[in-house]
This record gives C-alpha cells, sequence and structure tokens, in this order.
C-alpha cells in the first residue's frame, strides 16, 4: 500500500468533512463502533492520559498552546486535530512531528482487516483509531484531542481525560447540533465525564448555565473564565492581563493571588505569536487548565509555560503572510468569528482599508459573515475552494449583491489574490477568510509565488 492508497482508504468512509451529516444522532454518530474499534486494537487510549477539548471557536489554537507547554515540561505528547490545511499528516503530531507518511501506511495496513468486520464506520472513526494506536506506540504520555463535531457523539469521546475543556461556543453547524445556543452547549458539553475537572471559556448565559448543570449532575469541578479572563484553581484566584503587542506577537501576565493573603504570589511575564484578543481568552482557557493539571501533580514548570506559549504556532488563525503588501488568511468560519475578526483587523491596522477574499462552505452562515465584512470592506472577491462542500461563488455573489461594497468572482484563491492586489493600494490590508479550506488553498498559492513549497496529499 502507497500513502495515496491509505488516503484513498480513509476517505472512502462517510467523511463529513466532505458531505455534511443530515442527522447527528446515534444512527449516525454512534460510540459504539469506535468502541469496537479500539477494542480490536486492545484500546490504546487506555494506554496514554488525555486532555479533551470541545468549544465552537479556538479549540484547535487553544490545544496547540496545551501541548506545547506540555512538550516543553518535558512530557512526551500527542496532538491530534482537524481539519488538516495542507496534509492530512498535520492531524497526528508526537513530540510536535507529523506522522510520517509510513507510519499512516502501517496504521491504516493494521485497521484494514478490522475495520472490515465493522459495518458503518466513518473517515473520522478511522482516523481517531489510527490516531491512538500510533500514540501508543510512540509512547504518548498526555495526548490534547480535539473533538471532530459537537462532543457528545464524537468518536474522540471514548477517553476519560485529566480534564475536558470547553472554548467559546457559538452559532455553527446549527442544521445537526441545533438553533440555540443551549442546544448547542448540550452537545459540546457532552464530553463533561464524572469527576473530571471541566474548564469553560467566557461563555454567553445560555450556554454557561448548560454548562454548570451537566457538569453538577456529573460531579464534575468547573472552572469558569470570567469575561475579564479571571479565574481560580485550588483557591487561588488568577487573571490574565493584556500589554504590548505588534504585528509578531502579544505580551501579558498571568497573575496568581491565594485567597487568604492580600498580595500576589507570582506573575508571569508572558507572550504568543498568535495575534488578536481573542487568542487571549484562548490563552486564558489553556493556562487555566494547565493550572488543573499541576494541582493534580502534572509537573508543570513555570518556565515551561513561559517557553510554550512564546514558541506555539497554529497556522491559519490571523497569520500574516506577507507585510508589502499586508496579506492575513485568518479562518473565520461563522458570523462571531467574522465579527472578532473584523475587530481584530482594526485594532492591528486602524487607518487602513480593508480588502477581503470570501469563501465558505455552503452549509455555513454566510450571510451572517457577509453582514459582519462588508462595513468593513473596501473591496471583496468572492472565490471557492476546491472542497466538495465549497459554495458556488455565484450564490455567494447573489447573497452579496444587497451590500454596495464594490464586489468580484474569482474562479480560485490564486486569481482571487491576483484581482485583491490589484485594488490594493499601499498600506492596505489584504485578508482571505470564510473557511480553513479558503485560507489553506490561499496560503499554498502565496508560497508557491515566493518559491516556497508546501507539503500537500496530491
Amino acid at each position: 500500500m502507497t500513502y495515496r492508497e491509505a488516503l484513498n482508504y480513509i476517505y472512502s468512509f462517510t467523511n463529513f468533512e466532505v458531505t455534511p451529516a443530515g442527522d447527528y444522532s446515534s444512527k449516525t454518530f454512534d460510540l459504539t463502533r469506535i468502541e469496537r474499534l479500539l477494542a480490536a486494537l486492545d484500546n490504546p487510549h487506555g494506554q496514554f492520559q488525555s486532555v479533551h477539548i470541545a468549544g465552537t471557536k479556538g479549540k484547535g489554537s487553544t490545544a496547540a498552546m496545551m501541548e506545547r507547554v506540555l512538550r516543553a515540561a518535558k512530557h512526551r505528547t500527542g496532538l491530534y486535530t482537524s481539519p488538516h490545511l495542507h496534509t492530512f499528516r498535520e492531524r497526528i503530531r508526537v513530540d510536535g512531528e507529523m506522522i510520517s507518511r509510513d507510519d499512516v501506511v502501517a496504521g491504516v495496513e493494521k485497521l484494514k482487516p478490522l475495520a472490515a468486520e465493522i459495518s458503518g464506520l466513518t473517515a473520522f472513526e478511522i482516523m481517531t483509531a489510527l490516531a491512538f494506536d500510533y500514540f501508543r506506540g510512540r509512547g504518548v504520555e498526555i495526548a490534547v484531542l480535539e473533538v471532530g463535531l459537537g462532543g457528545r457523539l464524537d468518536s474522540t469521546n471514548v477517553v476519560t481525560p485529566l480534564i475536558s475543556v470547553i472554548t467559546s461556543i457559538s452559532f455553527d453547524h446549527t442544521a445537526i447540533l441545533g438553533t440555540t445556543l443551549a442546544q448547542i452547549a448540550r452537545e459540546k458539553a457532552g464530553i463533561i465525564k464524572p469527576g473530571v475537572p471541566i474548564i469553560t471559556s467566557p461563555q454567553n448565559d445560555e450556554a454557561l448555565s448548560v454548562i454548570q448543570d451537566i457538569a453538577q449532575e456529573e460531579n464534575a469541578p468547573l472552572v469558569e473564565i470570567s469575561p475579564d479572563l479571571e479565574f481560580q484553581v485550588a483557591d487561588a484566584d488568577f487573571q490574565i492581563a493584556p500589554a504590548a503587542q505588534d504585528l509578531e506577537k502579544q505580551a501579558f501576565t498571568l497573575t496568581r493571588q491565594a485567597e487568604i493573603f492580600d498580595l500576589s504570589l507570582f506573575t508571569l511575564d508572558l507572550q504568543i505569536g498568535l495575534l488578536g484578543k481573542h487568542q487571549l481568552v484562548n490563552a486564558a482557557t489553556a493556562l487555566a487548565a494547565l493550572m488543573v493539571l499541576r494541582d493534580q501533580g502534572v509537573l508543570v514548570p513555570d518556565e515551561a509555560i513561559r517557553d510554550g506559549l512564546a514558541n506555539v504556532e497554529w497556522h491559519g488563525r490571523f497569520e500574516i503572510l506577507s507585510r508589502d503588501p499586508c496579506i492575513i488568511v485568518d479562518g473565520a468560519h461563522n458570523a462571531d468569528s467574522a465579527h472578532q475578526l473584523v475587530a481584530t483587523l482594526h485594532d492591528m491596522f486602524p487607518r487602513a482599508r480593508l480588502h477581503f477574499i470570501f469563501g465558505a462552505s455552503g452549509d455555513k452562515d454566510i450571510a451572517g459573515m457577509l453582514a459582519e465584512l462588508f462595513p468593513a470592506a473596501e473591496s471583496l472577491v468572492l472565490t471557492r475552494s476546491h472542497n466538495p462542500r465549497a459554495a458556488d461563488p455565484a450564490r455567494l455573489a447573489e447573497l452579496a449583491s444587497k451590500h454596495k461594497t464594490e464586489t468580484s468572482v474569482a474562479p480560485d484563491l490564486a486569481a482571487a489574490l491576483r484581482d485583491a492586489r490589484q485594488h490594493a493600494s499601499q498600506g492596505d490590508v489584504i485578508c482571505v477568510t470564510g473557511s480553513l479550506f479558503v485560507v489553506a488553498e490561499a496560503r499554498a498559492a502565496w508560497l508557491a509565488e515566493h518559491g516556497v513549497s508546501v507539503e500537500k496529499d496530491a
């Protein structure tokens, strides 16, 4: 079997990243299938500790921060995320290194006869089993696992983690997760396990109430991060406070105080290379989870926190590709993310004219995203990725026609970048957004222009 054949085998199963699920129920998402497959592998997920992360926004960034700090603390780490930008290998990493092509092939060859005995498996279930078996084989101590969809019925929800994390919840996948924040939160909070600490990012009251209720039902200690980025762990109060920022990094402090003393026990001066105030929320979430792990006896020295956060990388999230002209890619994929993106652009480039390149999956709230982008846009280029879920630019143009901003259509991301640069003047900003699939193709096109090759699964 070749690497390409191994990927073809994985993608031969039902793949909800290509074809959206029409039914989010135990009929379509059935944990018994992944449980049977993992049992046939002798339950590899029982051989390492884990951190489990659900949420609508920020779960990938939070996972990347946590993994990088745990790696800096000398733990052997696994990281399982989705989707990938350029190559399947990005999804499964040990100590920061992507799984090799040979190991993908070996893992698939091991899984193939076992999967043949279980009907109805999905591509994500195959990927999850592959990741868990690979982590066991590589001697992973702690794996940071990102939920693929929802939480309650996601195939990663077979683990009993050290801690569970729920990042910011907003409207997404409403056709299957629910049309209210309470319904969506109930699916995300399905990762909460009896007695396992749960950390939640700042949430809308409706979503927070659901998380609180389920945590209480499961007797799971709950750490809530306030909108002011304050939280409490082990009778100590913590607060995140922003400091200086530029186009390379943003600095902030983590301060801990004891309840019994009116004085600071310590202040850590920290920085991350991920930009935007929303990334401070993700950093607060990651730090709260790390403080809980430390309280559980997991070694997480202050220096590892400082070094890990300073060196974390997470491509496609307000990533600046170029300075002249300034080209930014950001995988904002719902209306709330688009709102945060515009706010970050205005914060980082207060006097710049903004030119957007936009493409989105057809099942997303396209009208909601465009409503956030148009008031800030000097011009807009509509396009599509090669993903089968991508919305037709003609449909995007119809939705955009009610707005007065100059709009054009491009057949692909390379053409869209060329068109946007024709509209942009010195000092302007071009931002590619709408989905990670669009961001991935824009990154690859821009890097190719500059002689940088990107590994892509042909």
